[in-house]
């Protein structure tokens, strides 16, 4: 541009469009992220490259999303199946177990009808055990296609160690083991031995709120998501649910710095475990493993927390003893209730690589090791930590850098820009201040 006078009165017009352009740029850096290189194709894939991939599989009307992490592609397949239903946990299974992602190839699948799975659209009615478990076996398939085994371990915490118990009954080939992690053996059973367990504590400490509150509720089933929610709340007043509690604001804000969940993505986990909830509970007040799912044939290992009155860890202990598999172990986690994972989260790992280890699973035969995050400790004689103040200011530090980043990128722009009105009276084309 070489003209002035025609410039002068529209400078704000184009200054105008210059900060909006650098206000999109900015909400799309941030909303997107860091910018990572395109994955290779599969067939150029070193054998022992590290796995981060994430995508979404499309099966009978829905999107499915599925993350897979590890640090040797040679490693065991190990897919969590988070609880609910429509509960996903793939953030908190990141967040304190992230170490098995050195010693397995980790998969994190969002269900039908959970956070980055769910479909505002979709029809409830879809959301059935049955789906669920024709849902799991194409998941299964797809990573031993991918990964080229015979089969896979699942990891599955409350629904999703009742949803392995039933996909392993039907499918033991492609099972190399299964973890059942506070497993719901019985829905209607636990909601009996909670609402007793609420009874008897609120009784004992005189707590006549509580007591009044749970005849508020109404009584058992409790078929509507609300309901039971409350019910688990007033469990969890005697820690029924967390026996160490974490701090759940430093949990989401480490999450959302480490980019584990989007600030945006909160409510929704919470709606679409709602709607799971209600659609699927009374199908679930029907079904018990003990009818249900009375063998299996591959091995099981029962992961059940001391203090878990949610579930019930003496239900789940009962239905234990009963089963019957070629292998079979229980192991108590003496400082967790029902989120054993969360609460003993160091144990937890150590003992999932141990326990596969002595049944065949060798996780640390090519040479992986242990994660361990800045002034990180062992934490499962500890109470309950998110995370360490050094990891935080490490993960704001990357932050930082990337705002830094941006900040040079605005300045090139603006540089640009002014170069290109370097002839205007309004001051315009002056030599930026730094």
């Amino acid at each position: 541009m070489t003209g002035v006078s025609a410039n002068v009165v529209d400078a704000p017009y184009p200054k105008r469009r210059l900060c909006r352009l650098l206000v999109l740029i900015c909400l799309a850096l941030l909303a997107t992220g860091p910018i990572r290189a395109p994955a290779a194709p599969a067939d150029t894939l070193d054998p022992a490259s590290p796995v981060r991939g994430s995508e979404y599989l499309t099966v009978e009307g829905a999107k499915l999303f599925l993350l897979t992490r590890g640090a040797d592609r040679r490693l065991p397949v190990l897919l969590w199946l988070h609880g609910g239903p429509g509960g996903a946990e793939r953030p908190l299974f990141q967040y304190y177990n992230g170490d098995l992602e050195m010693h397995f190839v980790v998969a994190y699948w969002d269900q039908r009808g959970a956070v980055r799975s769910f479909d505002p659209e979709a029809d409830p009615g879809d959301l059935t055990v049955a789906r669920h478990l024709a849902d799991l076996d194409v998941i299964v398939d797809h990573l031993r296609n991918v990964f080229g085994r015979d089969k896979i371990v699942l990891v599955g915490h409350s629904w999703g160690g009742m949803l392995g118990m039933l996909y392993a009954q039907r499918h033991p080939a492609k099972v190399a083991a299964l973890i059942a992690v506070a497993p719901l053996v019985s829905p209607c059973e636990s909601q009996q031995q909670q609402y007793k367990f609420i009874v008897t504590e609120a009784t004992r400490n005189h707590d006549e709120t509580t007591l009044t509150r749970l005849r508020e509720i109404g009584p058992r089933p409790y078929k509507k998501a609300s309901r039971g929610l409350a019910a688990d709340a007033l469990a969890d007043r005697y820690v029924a649910v967390f026996h160490r509690k974490p701090n759940r604001w430093w949990v989401l804000v480490v999450g959302v710095l480490r980019e584990l969940v989007t600030p945006w993505e909160i409510p929704r986990l919470i709606h679409a475990n709602d709607v799971s909830l209600d659609a699927m509970t009374p199908e679930l007040l029907a079904l018990d493993l003990r009818q249900a799912v009375p063998s299996v044939r591959v091995p099981v290992l029962f992961f059940l927390g001391r203090y878990d009155h949610h579930i019930g860890s003496a239900i789940a202990a009962r239905y234990f003893e009963s089963l019957e598999a070629p292998c079979k172990r229980l192991i108590w986690f003496e400082h967790s209730a029902h989120n054993v994972p969360f609460e003993e989260p160091a144990r937890f790992d150590d003992t999932v690589t141990r326990e596969l280890g002595d049944i065949g699973i060798e996780a640390c035969r090519l040479g992986a090791r242990k994660r361990v995050l800045p002034g990180s400790v062992d934490s499962s004689h500890l109470p309950a930590i998110s995370a360490s103040a050094e990891e935080l200011i490490a993960i704001i530090g990357r932050q930082c850098e990337r705002l830094t980043r941006l900040r040079s990128l605005v300045i090139q722009l603006r540089c640009g820009y002014l170069m290109t009105s370097g002839s205007r009276s309004d001051g315009l084309g002056a030599k930026p201040q730094m």
